[in-house]
């Protein structure tokens, strides 16, 4: 099921608001414009394709994600880049993308090995010869998840000229590799608070890597931030580039 968060046409809009261009945006843009076709899996609003689109990027982007409201911001965005809703259970590429993608920490709503598993198996299809498959997740030894506190109140501008004030709050208590959470909007033109309710997985660089060497990919470069940073035990991200892994007899 997805998230209030990306579901609600309201707080969909507010996304990029609350969500701006970033180190981690500028990151992957270079990876799409040095690809021919790229598939971006949770694509939201469409920002990452449409930037690259709009700096000239003359091949295949194409946007998956099961949001309807995100979809529609991206199509309003850029409607001359491929919009597609679902996820890897409704729609299957075979080799028709040099690049793949996974932004915004979107790897972690995939809660169950079943569900990961199945995004990865889709991926790996999706590649074409040669081709990457890179995403990034939040490091659990850096536990950001303990600074997602109440009284860190963000305020974004909304269209009825008024302000959305949003907070976050982890449900107690966290164990093992998953974390729930709230995140309430509130706003003097609504009558009610709209309140989403969200399940993030953090898994460790091992598990990343068992999950996608059984997907046949291969962890070829990670780094803890956008500044391509080794990866250490207290660096805020795992920042993954895989591609295909060899086959039996393959150099």
């Amino acid at each position: 099921m997805v998230d209030r968060s990306f579901s609600d046409a309201t707080l969909a809009g507010l996304y990029d608001a609350l969500n701006p261009w970033g180190p981690s945006e500028d990151f992957y843009l270079g990876l799409v414009m040095s690809a021919q076709s790229v598939l971006d899996v949770g694509c939201g609003t469409g920002a990452l394709l449409g930037r690259a689109r709009g700096a000239g990027h003359r091949g295949r982007l194409c946007g998956l994600d099961p949001a309807a409201a995100m979809l529609v911001q991206a199509r309003r965005r850029r409607p001359d880049v491929e919009w597609v809703l679902g996820d890897f259970r409704s729609h299957r590429w075979q080799g028709a993308f040099d690049l793949v993608v996974m932004t915004g920490h979107a790897f972690q709503v995939l809660l169950e090995d079943a569900e990961l598993r199945t995004c990865l198996a889709g991926v790996r299809e999706a590649l074409a010869d040669g081709g990457r498959f890179v995403f990034e997740t939040r490091n659990p030894a850096a536990r950001a998840w303990e600074s997602w506190t109440p009284d860190r109140v963000r305020e974004v501008p909304h269209v009825d000229g008024g302000a959305v004030r949003v907070r976050h709050e982890v449900e107690p208590p966290v164990t093992g590799d998953r974390v729930t959470f709230t995140e309430t909007f509130t706003s003097p033109a609504w009558e009610h608070p709209r309140v989403s309710r969200s399940t993030l997985r953090f898994l460790a660089p091992e598990a990343l890597t068992r999950f996608l060497t059984e997907a046949g990919l291969r962890v070829a470069e990670q780094y803890g931030d956008w500044g391509r940073a080794p990866l250490t035990p207290t660096s805020p991200e795992i920042i993954t580039v895989s591609d295909v892994a060899p086959g039996p007899g393959s150099p």
